[in-house]
C-alpha cells in the first residue's frame, strides 16, 4: 500500500493532524514514526516500572505485527481472518482509539489501561492474554503503542474516572437496576434477556463502519474490559471508544450506575461472581424488563 508523507506545521490537535494531515486512507510513514519513536512520548510509566519503546520492537514483530501491522495500523496478514461482528480488526494504533480505559470518553487511555489490555487480552477476539511477557516486556510494548500515533505528542491520558466505593447488594438495589436498564434503553443492543438480540443489535457498526455485536450476558464469555464490578461499573462511565457503546456519565449517577451492575449480574448464568444478585432476583421473580 502506497504511504504518504505526515507533513503538518501546526499540530493544534490529534483530531486535526489526523482530518488534515492524512488523506483518506492514507497512512503514516515509517520516517515519521521513527521520528515519534525518539521523542519523550514513546516512553511509558507503570507502577515504578518505566518502558522504552525500542526496547520493545523485537517482541512486537514476533508476536504483534501479524495482526496490527507494520506501522501499526490494524493490517497485518492475519487481519482478513477476523471477520466482524464476531471478531473485529486488529486494533489500529495510529487512531489512538481504545474501547477499554479508565479515561473519560474521547480521551487518551493511561498506561496503566494499556498494561492491563495487553496483560488480560479480549474475549470473543483474538487478542490472547499476555501474561507470558514479563512486566518489563509489557511495559516497554505499551510504549511501542504510542509511538504509533500523533495524538501521543500533543495529548495527555485523560484523568481516570473515580469509582466510589461498591455499596451492599439488596433486592432494592437490584431492583432500581433494572430500572435503569429501562431507562437507558440497555435493552435496545443487549435484548431485554441480556442475549444481544435487541432491535437494534443487527445494525450496529463500529467507527470504522465494521459490524459489532453487543455484547451477551447470558453465553457466559467474559466482558472484554475486566470481569469485576468495578470494571463493569467503569464501562459504563467511560463508555467503549469507537464502538456504540457511549458512556453514561452524563445520564445516570453514581449510585444507578451501582445498582445497574448489580442487575446485570443476574443476567449472567454462569458468573461466580453473581450468585447473590441471582438469588436475589429468584426472590424476586425479576421478569424481562418491559419495552412498552
Amino acid at each position: 500500500m502506497r504511504t504518504k508523507t505526515l507533513d503538518c506545521s501546526l499540530l493544534m490537535s490529534a483530531a486535526a493532524v489526523l482530518a488534515l494531515c492524512l488523506p483518506s486512507g492514507a497512512q503514516l510513514t515509517t520516517v515519521q514514526q521513527e521520528a515519534w519513536l525518539n521523542s519523550p512520548a514513546a516512553t511509558s510509566h507503570v507502577g515504578n516500572i518505566t518502558g522504552n519503546a525500542k526496547a520493545a520492537a523485537a517482541d512486537y514483530r514476533r508476536y504483534c505485527v501479524g495482526c496490527h501491522g507494520e506501522l501499526g495500523d490494524g493490517n497485518g496478514e492475519n487481519a482478513v481472518w477476523m471477520p466482524p461482528p464476531m471478531y473485529q480488526k486488529p486494533r489500529d494504533f495510529q487512531l489512538a482509539v481504545f474501547k477499554c480505559r479508565s479515561t473519560p470518553t474521547g480521551t487518551l487511555p493511561t498506561d496503566q489501561d494499556l498494561f492491563d489490555a495487553i496483560t488480560r487480552g479480549f474475549d470473543r477476539s483474538n487478542m490472547p492474554v499476555w501474561n507470558t511477557f514479563t512486566k518489563q516486556e509489557r511495559v516497554d510494548l505499551v510504549a511501542w503503542i504510542k509511538h504509533f500515533s500523533p495524538r501521543w505528542q500533543t495529548e495527555k491520558p485523560g484523568t481516570p474516572i473515580q469509582i466510589p466505593p461498591e455499596p451492599e447488594v439488596t433486592p432494592e438495589r437490584v431492583k432500581a437496576g433494572q430500572e435503569v436498564f429501562a431507562k437507558v434503553q440497555c435493552w435496545k443492543c443487549h435484548g431485554v434477556q441480556g442475549m444481544a438480540n435487541g432491535p437494534s443489535a443487527a445494525t450496529l457498526t463500529d467507527d470504522l463502519g465494521q459490524p459489532i455485536a453487543p455484547y451477551n450476558f447470558t453465553d457466559g464469555s467474559r466482558p472484554k474490559c475486566g470481569n469485576s464490578d468495578q470494571d463493569i461499573y467503569r464501562i459504563f462511565m467511560t463508555g467503549l471508544d469507537g464502538t456504540p457503546m457511549p458512556s453514561f456519565a452524563d445520564n445516570i449517577k453514581p449510585d444507578e450506575a451501582w445498582d445497574l451492575v448489580f442487575y446485570l449480574r443476574t443476567l449472567q448464568p454462569h458468573n461466580p461472581f453473581n450468585s447473590k444478585e441471582r438469588e436475589i432476583a429468584k426472590q424476586l421473580g425479576l421478569k424481562p424488563v418491559s419495552t412498552q
